[in-house]
């Protein structure tokens, strides 16, 4: 099963490199990775995707726990969440499917960053579902030169909070 593992870390050098660490001895992998400082510049978010078993994913965030530089966890898949993650593709127009791609474009609610004469730079937030979907969709009419993912972000429904206290 897919699991979004949101942590809130210490702000330090070394941080980030131990939870990577955790995963790969256990020959875990981590699917997409997105780390920023919060609002308090001493703690960062760090969100994970990974792959596993209820089981062995919750015996994971009790290991991530011990670690020092861990201030807290919460498996965003196991409530109520908002996902979302950043595209970025650069496009090159296949000859006479020119005119499908501002449909497609537009149906997507994705926006054009550039336009050259004969590429355009996209951007499109959502699921991940939905940026596979774009991508595959765009790929039938025109060649992908270059594509850019986020990875996942999310983020609690309602009133809960993932915080510095336990």
């Amino acid at each position: 099963m897919r699991h979004i593992i949101s942590i809130l870390m210490q702000n330090e050098a070394g941080a980030l490199a131990r939870v990577a660490a955790l995963f790969s001895s256990r020959g875990y992998n981590i699917e997409s990775l997105s780390v920023a400082p919060t609002d308090d510049i001493e703690v960062s978010r760090l969100t994970l995707v990974t792959l596993g078993s209820d089981d062995v994913i919750e015996q994971i965030n009790n290991q991530l726990l011990k670690l020092v530089d861990v201030v807290n966890i919460a498996d965003m898949t196991m409530d109520d969440h908002i996902e979302r993650e950043l595209l970025l593709m650069k496009i090159k127009f296949q000859a006479g499917k020119e005119s499908i791609l501002p449909e497609l474009i537009a149906d997507a609610g994705a926006r054009v960053l550039d336009d050259c004469p004969e590429t355009y730079t996209l951007e499109l937030t959502g699921a991940n579902n939905r940026m596979d979907d774009f991508i595959s969709r765009i790929g039938d009419c025109a060649e992908i030169l270059a594509v850019v993912r986020s990875g996942a972000m999310a983020i609690s429904r309602g009133q809960k909070i993932l915080s510095t206290e336990i």
